[in-house]
């Protein structure tokens, strides 16, 4: 019923991924390539895919049903996709890739990369039957962005390309992604490369100068006016953590003498 990706190594693997599909054949895709391809060759995180059409029970095989009440298309059964889930095991976080879904953040990338791995219950048709959710409280239902797709596993390839990337040695120095979009709560500065001069454009002064105290300066308030100016959500809630925290270390400062 589970099928391996690519086969294994032989290595210790540190973080696993299992994914729940009816279409195990869009895994590992991209993330066979690249920096998450030699990661897996190597062993630093495993793919596991689960069809979850192997738990049907009718000589069909059937996965879904027509909406109670009425209604468009089609819903998984919660049956089906209670005993797919059971297949899994406890011990990692299970995701439901759902557009009804909380959008996961790069804080909760971070926690999950962090882990012993992942299990991604990836929807499709008109979504999950409800009970799965009562059923099951620990599943986190997410989603992207507030978009529809086809189906869970574009978002699933997505999830677990943030995640693989974190792991230790896969990005190369352990740095490489501090300065991004989302780690700070803002998003990244622009960037730049030669040749300096392009189709009338110059690279900012600043960047050219070597002074590394005002370049530092340049790209947080870039960043800063970016993400006022492009994402006013994620500015409103950073600016509302960075008032908090100035609030609380004036709170802090010790009282003049005499006082």
């Amino acid at each position: 019923m589970a099928k391996r990706c690519q086969r294994d190594y032989g290595a210790p693997m540190t973080f696993a991924a299992t994914i729940l599909t009816l279409y195990p054949e869009m895994f590992p895709g991209p993330l066979g390539i690249s920096l998450a391809g030699r990661a897996l060759e190597r062993g630093d995180w495993t793919c596991e895919t689960v069809q979850i059409r192997d738990f049907a029970t009718d000589r069909h095989r059937t996965v879904d049903d027509t909406p109670a009440g009425g209604g468009a298309g089609m819903v998984l059964k919660p049956d089906v996709i209670g005993s797919a889930i059971e297949s899994v095991g406890e011990g990692r976080p299970v995701l439901a890739m759902t557009p009804r879904g909380k959008p996961i953040t790069q804080a909760r990338i971070r926690e999950i990369a962090g882990g012993p791995g992942v299990a991604i219950l990836c929807g499709r048709f008109e979504g999950f039957d409800e009970r799965i959710f009562e059923r099951y409280p620990q599943i986190e239902q997410v989603s992207l962005a507030d978009i529809v797709l086809s189906g869970g596993e574009p978002a699933a390839l997505a999830i677990l390309d943030a995640c693989i990337r974190l792991l230790p040695g896969v990005m190369g120095a352990p740095d490489s992604g501090v300065e991004e979009s989302y780690e700070n709560g803002l998003i990244e500065y622009p960037q730049y490369t030669r040749p300096q001069q392009w189709e009338g454009r110059t690279i900012p002064e600043v960047l050219r100068s070597g002074d590394h105290a005002k370049i530092a300066a340049w790209r947080k308030a870039r960043s800063e006016e970016d993400t006022r100016l492009r994402r006013p959500d994620l500015w409103e809630r950073y600016s509302g953590v960075r008032d908090q925290s100035a609030s609380g270390a004036r709170h802090e400062e010790p009282g003049r003498p005499g006082k």
